[in-house]
């Protein structure tokens, strides 16, 4: 019999519950904290199948054995806590914040700028990504580009600034990522986890006069694809294929996610405000 999550260390709030704040939310649930995310109404996932915000629409979802519940109020997170749950509820706002008191924030929107985390916020503050200055913003900045110094923990300054240029996987890199070439409704056309060709059709974009086609750039498996009858602005990201064909990463926490996790554990853990934990002789 599978043993039920315990979660009774300190509160910590994760502001988004996509794909790399799903990650930070898995490691720190695992680890015992008690994980509390937020996300907008209607939140735009491509890797929605490992993302802690699918609950916003399902009201319940399940990343790599880790159970997530959207909750209408905040007074409900103390028992999804006790039951081995991350509560996730729909507060862009954190109009929670006060309520929850948590010892720690992670800001893991990834909107690659600010959208209102203070380091008032929390006894510790992390923003992921380029759009924060650790030492004025938030306490502590993550980097999230690729390479070398992926999850490096950093104290005063800024990330890498964003290239808008994917990371490579496999030596492919901005083939592997599709954006909407226009504004309107998202159609699927294929599903996560099939293998696709280069110049297969993904799915299209109806903006109410014309379809447009959404083509595979390269080979491999799509590991990620907004659901159909999404609107979408222009240049969204609707679609990841990985070169590498492997059909069991669409179904699990990237390593990328991963690492930040583990980065932002550290980050708590150094940071000595867990002290009766950190500090023994």
């Amino acid at each position: 019999m599978k043993n039920k999550l315990v979660m009774n260390g300190p509160v910590v709030l994760v502001r988004g519950a996509g794909e790399q704040a799903s990650g930070v939310g898995w490691v720190l649930a695992k680890t015992g904290f008690r994980v509390v995310m937020t996300e907008v109404a209607v939140p735009l996932m491509v890797r929605w199948p490992v993302c802690f915000g699918t609950a916003v629409s399902e009201g319940r979802w399940q990343v790599e054995g880790v159970q997530a519940s959207r909750l209408e109020d905040h007074k409900e997170c103390e028992a999804a806590w006790r039951a081995g749950e991350i509560p996730v509820l729909v507060d862009p706002q954190l109009e929670c914040l006060s309520l929850l008191n948590p010892l720690v924030l992670v800001d893991a929107i990834m909107a690659k700028r600010n959208l209102g985390t203070k380091r008032s916020m929390a006894r510790r503050t992390f923003g992921l990504g380029p759009g924060f200055t650790a030492g004025v913003d938030v306490d502590v900045v993550v980097e999230t580009n690729r390479g070398h110094n992926l999850g490096r923990l950093i104290h005063q300054g800024a990330a890498q600034p964003n290239t808008g240029i994917p990371g490579e996987v496999a030596g492919i890199s901005s083939k592997r990522v599709l954006y909407s070439p226009k504004a309107g409704i998202f159609r699927a056309k294929r599903a996560i986890g099939e293998q696709v060709s280069e110049g297969d059709s993904l799915g299209e974009i109806d903006d109410g006069v014309r379809q447009e086609e959404i083509l595979s750039l390269c080979n491999g498996v799509l590991r990620g694809l907004l659901r159909t009858d999404t609107p979408v602005a222009e240049h969204v990201k609707i679609g990841d294929v990985d070169p590498r064909g492997q059909e069991e990463y669409c179904w699990t926490i990237t390593e990328k996610a991963r690492a930040l996790g583990g980065a932002v554990l550290q980050g708590i853990l150094e940071s000595g405000i867990l002290s009766p934990l950190c500090n023994h002789e």
